[in-house]
């Protein structure tokens, strides 16, 4: 076939899928004809909306007709393989995937692929390590594969700013694939280092002709950006209340963090604002409902936490607005590139808050973890005769369960570990802990967050700022930003906004759930607990004033509890909201008696705490509990086998206490602590006053870390 007639082509299989107006860039065209005449592998880096997919559905279309096998997609969110399958379906091709959500579907599917009837596999980077697929299902989609696609391909590189461990397996699927594969890696958010790095793994293993790399213009020509400045927490709620109703369309408000977004949407609900809150909390059915909402114009906004960061394609998505600051220009452009794509004119705003360092400071914290835990976790795997599960590890590994998963895929990445059915092994191979990288990629980390403090206080163009983060080389004045344009958005909110919006964000109160099953694996530490914690030891549900990512009193508290914070009495305001959350909280029997938790950094404010609430209550104070000659950690963040193997014995009720829990007979005893974070805590402690009459407990604390 000439290639004007593979062109013509390829340009009908557009217009199926874009519309009959529909023509090919010639980037499109150059990288399509990479894939199917050269069998090449291409890395294109093109703004959101520009048009990646349709390269890799018309080149599949166009190498399924000249009997290629399947194309396989490696795609990172659900929304987006959701969005790629309807695209699909809209080609022609017969598209289907294989991930978490759709367990019930996978033999089916596979029995689809081979039987030669699926034209597109979408495949989620973690079922490249789950052992069935790699094992049985990976060898033969590498060996048969038609066309592999990586997309969002600067999950990639450990430079990106959304490094996921699960992509760099792709460079094992691409030393798997025969000769003559094509390969496509596409991304919008992806500067020089990145390009490099992606573009280098899709050079290895042998391949003879280096991968052509296509990079456009990251300019957004409808995108309008600008920055809101407000005082407080209230004020940016107020201000987000009065004027969301004015932004064109629907959009997306972006928060920080899971109890932000939460948040914010039942404020806004509460103003009569059709939104939805979308977070990794939220259940499968709930995104796709919220989603299909939002594309039907049934919400104004879905309020969102980078969950809903790649994927979601609205192409009249009218307004993005964040609720704070990401750490890195680079999120952020990849975040406001869901606005905009198919009107003129869409609306792009940052509202930075106060407590937005803090939430970069806790993403830091919680980074790779340090070579003695990396060297007892490989010793561990290498001392047992047969693979050892997670919950297994987190016996002898002081790590919680989701910085160990995230440890086991980049030791896995590297060769020295393997994950097998039944859990995790030692692989035996060399391996050395790369320090300096990680301390090259922390030291970038660092620049990318003082880049974003830039981009607030800049008074330049805020979308040519954006694309020399990203290295573009095109990048220049917009003519669009509230600094090209020069009018700002006005900062003026009501008086009744602001009065309403500081009601809820100053509402104290946050539900904790009480621990009901011991961790697994606590034999092998000498400690015979385990199953169910029996009924009569439990602790009931707790109350904390709010989270310490809360946007009301999250700052407050976070002062008061920061671990430089002196210890000294609560301040009246949250005592006050302390009393108010006690009074509120509806229990069926009040308690008679408040007794606190040892407490070796604030033993203080913990214990003022306690006796101040029991006098105004009008209740026994038992005060602290004693501690067995046990240190508490105050590894708050460990994994709970650790946690109570740390505190388990550690708390004991004196004979006085003892004698007054008898008094009252069966007492129910308010138990006090500043922090709540795994939980153990209160539960061990609570069950030293269950086992010694008390016939409940209820936790409470001043705030919660979750």
């Amino acid at each position: 076939m000439s290639p004007d007639d593979l062109r013509a082509r390829a340009e009908a299989h557009l217009r199926a899928l874009a519309g009959e107006n529909a023509t090919l860039r010639e980037d499109q065209w150059r990288a399509i004809e990479a894939l199917v005449v050269d069998h090449r592998r291409a890395l294109v880096v093109q703004r959101t909306g520009w048009g990646k997919s349709a390269v890799y559905f018309i080149a599949t279309a166009l190498l399924r007709a000249q009997g290629a096998g399947a194309t396989v997609i490696v795609s990172p969110l659900l929304a987006l393989m959701r969005n790629q399958i309807e695209a699909a379906e809209r080609a022609g091709i017969h598209a289907h995937t294989i991930n978490s959500a759709n367990l019930e579907d996978w033999d089916d599917v596979e029995a689809a692929v081979q039987r030669g009837e699926t034209d597109v596999l979408l495949v989620s980077p973690e079922r490249l390590n789950n052992p069935k697929f790699r094992d049985t299902v990976l060898p033969k989609l590498a060996a048969e594969t038609g066309l592999l696609v990586v997309d969002e391909a600067h999950c990639i590189s450990d430079w990106g700013h959304d490094f996921r461990p699960d992509y760099r397996r792709i460079r094992t699927l691409l030393e798997d694939l025969p000769a003559g594969i094509p390969v496509l890696a596409t991304t919008a958010t992806a500067n020089a280092r990145v390009v490099d790095d992606v573009a280098e793994q899709l050079g290895s293993a042998g391949v003879t002709d280096p991968p052509l790399v296509l990079r456009g213009s990251l300019d957004r020509e409808s995108l309008h950006l600008g920055v809101v400045r407000l005082p407080s927490n209230a004020h940016r709620l107020a201000w987000l209340a009065e004027r969301l109703p004015e932004l064109p369309g629907s959009g997306i408000i972006y928060a920080l963090t899971v109890a932000q977004a939460e948040a914010v949407a039942t404020f806004l609900r509460g103003q009569g604002l059709e939104v939805a809150s979308y977070t990794g909390r939220t259940e499968t059915a709930d995104r796709v409902e919220a989603e299909q909402s939002l594309l039907d114009n049934k919400v104004k906004a879905l309020v969102a936490t980078s969950a809903l960061g790649m994927g979601f394609d609205k192409p009249d998505l009218g307004f993005v607005i964040h609720l704070g600051a990401p750490q890195s220009p680079v999120a952020y452009y990849q975040q406001v590139g869901r606005a905009g794509r198919g009107v003129d004119r869409a609306t792009v705003l940052l509202l930075p808050g106060a407590e937005d360092e803090d939430v970069w400071r806790y993403f830091a914290s919680v980074g790779f973890p340090p070579e003695p835990i990396v060297r007892q976790t490989l010793d561990v795997l290498a001392a047992s005769p047969t693979p050892v599960s997670v919950p297994a590890l987190e016996v002898s590994v002081e790590l919680n369960r989701s910085r160990l998963e995230q440890m086991l895929k980049v030791l896995d990445v590297d060769g020295a570990v393997r994950r097998v059915q039944g859990g995790w092994i030692a692989t035996g191979e060399p391996w050395a802990y790369d320090q300096e990288r990680y301390e090259r990629v922390s030291a970038a980390r660092e620049r990318e967050q003082q880049a974003m403090r830039d981009y607030i206080a800049t008074a330049d163009c805020r979308m040519e700022f954006l694309r020399r983060q990203l290295d573009d080389p095109g990048a220049a004045p917009c003519g669009r930003c509230d600094n090209c344009t020069g009018t700002a958005w006005s900062t003026e909110v009501s008086d009744d906004a602001v009065k309403a919006s500081r009601a809820e964000i100053n509402r104290p109160g946050v539900e904790v759930e009480s621990r009901t099953m011991w961790p697994t694996g606590l034999e092998k530490l000498g400690i015979e607990l385990k199953g169910r914690i029996p009924v009569e030891e439990q602790v009931g549900s707790g109350r904390v004033i709010a989270r310490l990512s809360d946007i009301g009193w999250g700052p407050r508290l976070r002062r008061v509890l920061h671990e430089s914070a002196p210890d000294g009495p609560l301040p009246d305001e949250l005592f006050n909201a302390a009393v108010e959350v006690l009074r509120t909280w509806g229990w069926e029997r009040r308690p008679v008696a408040v007794a606190a938790v040892p407490s070796l950094r604030r033993p203080h404010l913990v214990g003022t705490l306690g006796e101040r609430l029991a006098a105004i209550g009008r209740l026994e104070w038992l005060g602290p509990l004693e501690l067995n000659g046990i240190e508490r950690t105050g590894a708050a963040r460990t994994n709970s086998a650790q946690r109570v193997r740390a505190l388990h014995s550690a708390f004991v009720v004196s004979p006085e206490q003892r004698a007054a829990l008898q008094h009252f007979g069966e007492p129910i005893v308010l138990l006090v602590d500043d922090l709540i974070g795994t939980g153990w805590t209160m539960a061990l402690a609570g069950r030293a006053l269950r086992l010694a009459g008390a016939c409940e407990v209820l936790p409470f604390t001043l705030a919660s870390d979750a």
